[in-house]
């Protein structure tokens, strides 16, 4: 594996994976607690962050708006909270490639006394904000974006907000959590209906940092209503962020497919919400253990994985919220698995870092892969020999890494353009490829010398 561009991965065939690892904080988490901490009454303490690109943005635009922020390194934060006053920015508050930092400071901003602008990369601004613009108005918000789907810039005049009774249209963790930040600003309650789970990140840290939200569910247990009251105020309390099951499943999705692999990852996120990809790879007959430490507000643990050979299967309804991330590493293992793969109601990876369908689709290809796109989703025809191809990553993260693991079971090389995006998510993603990769042709030590 070597890096001879800045932007720039080729890795080859993989003999081995194996050993122990701990992934980066939780880039879900780290948002979120960086948050969190910056509205609340006091000071808090946050290890394990995150100090991808995308976290990063959203630490630097609440201190641009007041919040004090200390860095004592990369990854421990101390945060001084404001009461939930933000000031006024200065200058556009970047959002780069985040689109969690541009929905949940959006709620927030809808709230505060002054006018704001957020503003995002290329990629970013061509994806929908409508769905948090609609309720955010329905809230009283002034907000304005870019054409029908409301793209970034978004423009918004802060000011009071009155809480309301909604039922997410789509099931999206970034715009229940929009809409309950906006509301602990709202006067009266603000209550948030999903019929699909979603992640419940935003309900665990709001409980956190004591001000926990009520949640019923119906009779069935299949429907759940958050809701928050306006005028709550957070506190302060110190949040360990657990590694990241995102950034964990590309290693994780490698191993369970690569007979003889044995891999174990350690402080690992475990949050019911997340970890779909288990249940799926268990259904494709992988062997994966897991042991859960903690559960007191984040639940997080072991995971140990056992590769052997693994078997089609479907992906598809309820299933979906709870892997979206991961679907194209689950694309991935469907090329490596027999028999067939099918992905279906996945539209939503059409309006992602970049499509994802059509991304995936075509970069699996190139690799030999028989995949049939649909408009939400794909079926992938899998077991065929695999052949190293030079393939785009198209700006997202996701896609360069599920390709760099795609990669490891192809003959020859691999390389993947634009990688530079991988840094947003897991910037540790090489150095850790070869702390757990023993590859053929003269094993790691060689590999190590052509970097």
């Amino acid at each position: 594996m070597s890096r001879a561009a800045a932007t720039t991965l080729t890795v080859r065939q993989v003999k081995h994976l194996g050993g122990q690892i701990t992934v980066p904080g939780d880039k879900s988490l780290s948002h979120r607690a960086v948050l969190f901490s910056a509205l609340a009454d006091g000071t808090t303490a946050i290890t394990g962050f995150l100090p991808g690109e995308d976290c990063v943005c959203t630490m630097r635009a609440l201190q641009a708006m007041g919040a004090g922020i200390e860095v004592e390194s990369p990854t421990s934060l101390i945060v001084h909270g404001t009461k939930g006053k933000l000031n006024p920015p200065l200058e556009p508050i970047d959002c780069g490639n985040s689109g969690t930092a541009m929905r949940l400071l959006a709620g927030i901003l809808a709230a505060q006394p002054f006018k704001s602008r957020l503003i995002g990369d290329a990629s970013l601004s061509g994806r929908p904000m409508k769905r948090i613009v609609d309720p955010l108005r329905q809230m009283g918000a002034k907000i304005e974006g870019r054409g029908d789907k409301h793209t970034a810039p978004l423009e918004i005049e802060g000011g009071a907000l009155t809480g309301i009774d909604y039922t997410l249209p789509v099931a999206s963790a970034q715009l229940k959590s929009c809409l309950l930040l906006a509301g602990l600003f709202a006067q009266g309650t603000t209550s948030i209906t999903e019929k699909t789970p979603t992640r419940d990140h935003t309900e665990r840290l709001l409980a956190h940092f004591h001000a926990p939200p009520t949640i019923d569910f119906s009779p069935d247990g299949k429907v759940k209503t958050v809701r928050v009251r306006g005028g709550t105020l957070l506190h302060a309390r110190d949040f360990a962020v657990p590694g990241d099951f995102s950034s964990a499943a590309f290693w994780i999705a490698g191993a369970a497919a690569l007979t003889g692999a044995d891999l174990t990852i350690t402080n690992l996120g475990l949050n019911g919400t997340r970890t779909g990809l288990l249940s799926v790879l268990l259904r494709m007959g992988a062997h994966i253990t897991e042991s859960i430490s903690d559960s007191s507000c984040e639940p997080f643990g072991i995971v140990r994985v056992h590769g052997r050979k693994l078997r089609g299967t479907r992906i598809a309804g309820a299933e979906i919220p709870n892997v979206i991330d991961e679907l194209p590493i689950i694309s991935v293992v469907g090329a490596l698995a027999e028999g067939k793969t099918e992905i279906r109601d996945a539209r939503e990876l059409r309006v992602k870092e970049t499509d994802r369908i059509a991304a995936m689709a075509g970069n699996l290809r190139e690799f030999g892969v028989n995949v049939d796109e649909h408009d939400d989703g794909m079926t992938i025809h899998g077991g065929s020999p695999l052949i190293g191809a030079r393939v785009k990553s198209f700006g997202d993260h996701r896609i360069a890494m599920a390709c760099a693991v795609l990669g490891l079971f192809a003959k020859g090389e691999t390389t993947i353009e634009d990688t530079g995006c991988i840094a947003t998510s897991y910037p540790t993603f090489h150095d850790d490829l070869l702390k757990i990769a023993y590859f053929h042709e003269g094993g790691l030590a060689s590999l190590l010398s052509s970097r």
